[in-house]
């Protein structure tokens, strides 16, 4: 595991956006799909890959509030629900079906520390959407990642991945009492293992993927947390604004989004996979003598070897096909 995430050195950083990281490079004849692309980091990504160039689809669960906060972007908007599998399959049907191919695809939507919700196959909702339902979106998408010859899958993790690993005999929470943090750090493990697994597959035919921690951003994720709880953690100051303070891990959306469109589109990552992405580089493994209380203000840096073992990114494939009855 330590081979794979060790720093190259990438010459950008904690302060860099994600305009800089694409300044040169040309994306014209690419085609990206965004989710979250309409709130916060998915916002400034989606910006990002536009001004290169690229061609991007914005799956968005609210249509109406996408085409509001997208305003003045050239986008292409669809509808999709990455709580509900029919509207998956919908979604990935359409481009499948255009025969286009997809280069790349950033899984940027999401939910944080929500109470205890369900999704109508009895799912927890975290697990379910922030993992299964991106699972299954790349299973029902891989045709036109194939056709890419040469895609990127960029998932999403975040520093809340050291909050807990993925209990694979209980992810749903149907035996053990739900805590809406260690629910949460669950899905994040499970994005940093997805991305490592799905690399594996789809490494011989071009198609590589990364797990990245955008950084701490104040966004619309949060919303589910009180004001009191973000000014404590350092979120939002005394006035309710978001907090830019680098040398606590705090960063602006633009600076949030720049390790997404970093792992997606550097070609210093040619020929490399799997690897979990911080402050535009490869994260180092993150000493086993390292704790993060869950909802913490920790700054602490580095991937957990729990998020980049090989053996459970296998087990949590397994039950990921078991769950949604999809594989690639």
């Amino acid at each position: 595991m330590a081979h794979l995430q060790t720093p190259i050195g990438s010459g950008f950083g904690p302060s860099s956006t994600a305009s800089e990281v694409l300044a040169g490079i040309d994306l014209s004849g690419k085609a990206a799909i965004v989710t979250g692309g309409y709130s916060g980091i998915g916002t400034e990504t989606t910006r990002a890959l536009r001004a290169a160039g690229a061609r991007v689809i914005v799956p968005a669960r609210d249509t109406h509030k996408a085409r509001q906060a997208l305003n003045g972007i050239d986008v292409e908007l669809a509808a999709m629900d990455l709580a509900s599998p029919s509207s998956i399959d919908a979604f990935a049907a359409g481009v499948v079906a255009s025969g286009q191919p997809v280069h790349l695809l950033i899984n940027s939507a999401g939910v944080m520390a929500c109470p205890l919700t369900r999704d109508a196959r009895g799912y927890e909702l975290q697990f379910a959407t922030n993992h299964l339902g991106h699972y299954q979106l790349a299973a029902r998408l891989w045709p036109a990642l194939l056709l890419a010859q040469g895609a990127r899958v960029i998932a999403l993790s975040s520093l809340g991945h050291r909050y807990a690993p993925v209990d694979i005999d209980d992810a749903n929470f149907e035996r053990r009492e739900y805590d809406r943090w260690v629910a949460y750090g669950q899905s994040k493990t499970a994005n940093a293992l997805f991305a490592l697994a799905l690399d594996a597959r789809g490494k011989a035919h071009g198609v590589r993927a990364f797990s990245v921690h955008p950084g701490r951003i104040a966004t619309d994720l949060a919303r589910h947390m009180s004001v009191e709880e973000l000014q404590k953690i350092g979120a939002l100051d005394e006035h309710g604004q978001p907090v830019v303070d680098l040398d606590r891990g705090m960063k602006s959306p633009a600076q949030g989004a720049a390790t997404s469109v970093w792992a997606a589109t550097s070609a210093q990552l040619d020929n490399l996979g799997g690897a979990y992405c911080e402050d535009c580089d490869i994260a180092a493994l993150a000493p086993e003598e390292q704790t993060t209380a869950p909802g913490s203000a920790s700054i602490a840096s580095g991937v957990r070897p729990w998020a980049v073992d090989p053996l459970a990114a296998e087990r949590l494939w397994t039950l990921s096909e078991k769950l949604t009855g999809v594989g690639v």
